[in-house]
């Protein structure tokens, strides 16, 4: 008898469409939602229903600014490179890959990584092109770690998966996470097919805790976020220094 399958079916829009519709609640991982092209010097705009906060990981690569009142973001390029944009709103979280110019020449190749992540997963299947998928079975370490190494790079986003995790995995990536997130407060657990993340920390905690979310997951898991986020107590206006 097979051991118990958890299944998580990444079938989803692109990222901007699911932050313009408020889909249910989800969690990104590897791979990213979406890769945006910028140019350095350059600025683009780009329109979203919802957003709460944004935050650049490598903000020498780009910037991103909510623009007040509108939802609406600017992103500037500011030198050649990549680097990841995460997102939150209304409960979600998503990750994009912002790209400034010329991918460097040193990124890997998805070629050699696809052959490898076949040899791990057995019945792996991909398609390329307009159309492109993969969808595969994850029965062991070695497969999850040939696909987070393959869905790093552009190959695939993360609406063009359909992935099945064998229970053990979970567990494993469940405790993984656990001593990070509760450095930060926080706790993690599984109901059902559904990651619960809860506790009270700052704003920097939350977001370090999605960042970590992303890191260490491989596909799409769905998301309820139930954190306090304390944050600071603005100055009394009314108290003044003698």
């Amino acid at each position: 008898m097979r051991p118990p399958v958890s299944r998580f079916l990444l079938l989803l829009a692109p990222l901007a469409a699911c932050l313009l519709a408020l889909a249910p609640l989800r969690a990104s991982a590897w791979p990213v939602d979406l890769v945006m092209p910028l140019e350095p010097g350059k600025e683009r705009f780009h329109k979203l229903s919802a957003v709460d906060f944004v935050e650049v990981e490598d903000p020498s690569i780009a910037t991103v600014e909510m623009l007040e009142g509108s939802n609406e973001l600017l992103l500037t390029g500011l030198k050649p490179g990549r680097t990841l944009l995460l997102l939150y709103a209304e409960g979600k979280f998503a990750v994009w890959r912002l790209v400034v110019g010329t991918p460097p020449a040193s990124e890997p190749s998805a070629e050699p990584l696809l052959a490898t992540a076949r040899k791990a997963c057995p019945g792996l299947k991909a398609t390329e092109g307009a159309n492109r998928s993969l969808s595969a079975e994850v029965k062991d370490a070695r497969c999850r770690d040939a696909l987070r190494s393959l869905l790093k790079t552009d190959a695939y986003l993360a609406r063009e998966l359909e992935l099945t995790f064998e229970l053990p995995l979970l567990q494993e990536q469940l405790a993984a996470l656990t001593p990070v997130l509760k450095g930060l407060g926080l706790g993690v657990s599984y109901r059902g097919a559904g990651l619960v993340l809860e506790g009270t920390t700052t704003p920097e905690g939350h977001r370090r805790a999605l960042w970590e979310l992303f890191r260490q997951s491989v596909g799409r898991v769905a998301l309820e976020d139930r954190v306090t986020v304390r944050r600071p107590a603005p100055p009394d206006a009314g108290t003044s220094a003698d």
